[in-house]
């Protein structure tokens, strides 16, 4: 088997996330749609399963929904499985339109001089901590007053788009900005995200019916994937065909469960503006300490979820994962040590790389990568590996 040169060309793609339902949350180290999508058409047909056990917010599982698949999807992060949910539901013309209505109706409701609603079950938590300071508050004052009116929209599915929409207002307003907008700007960019965001949804929808694929089935699963194999929704699904992913990186620091406000200050907010919880620290959600010497934590907890993925694949199922580390030199030969360990075996397309270890690497372009104490220039570069079962 040779790798078309569509795929190819999108392992290097440096298009920006974007179409369709994509770029409704500025999730750290998402897919390229162009990489998913082409992966979906080169290892899996029309009526495949495809699974993404590391799936944040649902690029892989949007694009095997536009293409024909049935796609599962897993992750710890509450958040991310809230917004994978709302990227791929089907949403009726009817429901858009009384997002948009619901939206323009309480308009007037946003205003800093009416009475505050404060969250105070979510204040006691800590879900708002350092956006209630002098130049924070009139926005996170402003998205109190949003979610209090949600309650008004008659459908669940309708609520939590809205809550999805202020979602990615609220980031647009707070996360790694130095210069933060008025409480005018804010609803203004409210109203221009409901517009964009109930468009694309439209679009996605008429697509998916366009295309016939409506009746595909996804499931985006709030859990681990280890244990995958004994979960029910086998009982509907076929065994997968491609297992698609990116999972957290070795040795790298990704910010997924929190925005940063005005320098290093970060708030679990988003968990508050979607009304989901958080699960752990930042360990939790990248499958191990990042500054631990050997990352024995990471590849042991990787090993059980790949060791679940194992157990769900067949012969002809194959992995195609999108992998970022650190420092490659040991990190790379530990992970492929790992994914023997559960159960796979590495094959590459030597002769249509230009790399000296016959894999596909591609520079990843404008990333803002956090810190890490070890220096993570490495971490500039990605890897997609391929394997089977062994």
């Amino acid at each position: 088997m040779q790798l078309s040169e569509k795929f190819l060309k999108a392992v290097i793609s440096r298009e920006p996330v974007s179409g369709y339902t994509h770029d409704f949350y500025r999730y750290p180290a998402r897919f390229s749609p162009v990489f998913a999508r082409e992966a979906i058409l080169s290892f899996s047909a029309v009526g495949d399963t495809v699974v993404d056990p590391f799936m944040g917010v649902g690029t892989s599982l949007v694009e095997a929904k536009l293409h024909g698949r049935n796609a599962v999807g897993t992750d710890i992060s509450s958040l991310a499985v809230f917004v994978a949910q709302v990227k791929t539901r089907l949403m009726s013309a009817r429901d858009l339109q009384e997002v948009e209505n619901w939206a323009a109706s309480i308009e007037e409701s946003l205003n800093l001089r009416n009475a505050p609603v404060r969250a105070s079950d979510w204040i006691e938590l800590g879900y708002q901590r350092n956006i209630s300071t002098k130049r924070t508050w009139p926005i996170r004052k402003t998205i109190e007053l949003a979610l209090s009116k949600v309650q008004e929209l008659r459908w669940i599915r309708q609520q939590e788009f809205a809550r999805c929409v202020l979602l990615k207002t609220a980031q647009w307003a707070l996360d790694c900005r130095t210069e933060l907008p008025s409480a005018g700007q804010l609803r203004q960019q409210f109203r221009v995200f409901t517009s964009e965001m109930t468009k694309r949804a439209r679009a996605y929808s008429d697509a998916v019916h366009a295309n016939a694929t409506n009746r595909c089935k996804v499931a985006c699963l709030h859990r681990s994937a280890v244990g995958l194999e004994m979960d029910d929704v086998w009982e509907n699904i076929s065994p997968p065909k491609l297992i698609l992913t990116s999972p957290p990186y070795p040795g790298v620091h990704v910010l997924y469960h929190r925005w940063q406000i005005q320098g290093r200050r970060e708030t679990p907010a988003p968990f508050w503006i979607a009304g989901t919880t958080d699960g752990c620290g930042a360990s939790f959600y990248t499958l191990g300490d990042r500054k631990q010497c050997d990352l024995s934590n990471y590849y042991i907890h990787a090993q059980h979820a790949f060791g679940s993925l194992a157990r769900i694949a067949d012969p002809e199922t194959v992995v195609v994962q999108m992998v970022a580390f650190s420092d490659p030199s040991w990190q790379l030969p530990s992970y492929l040590a790992m994914m023997t360990a559960a159960g796979f075996e590495e094959f590459r397309f030597a002769k249509q790389s230009d790399s000296a270890d016959g894999r596909l690497w591609r520079i990843v372009p404008n990333r803002k990568w956090y810190a890490n104490s070890k220096g993570n220039a490495g971490a500039s570069k990605e890897v997609v590996l391929f394997h089977r079962l062994r």
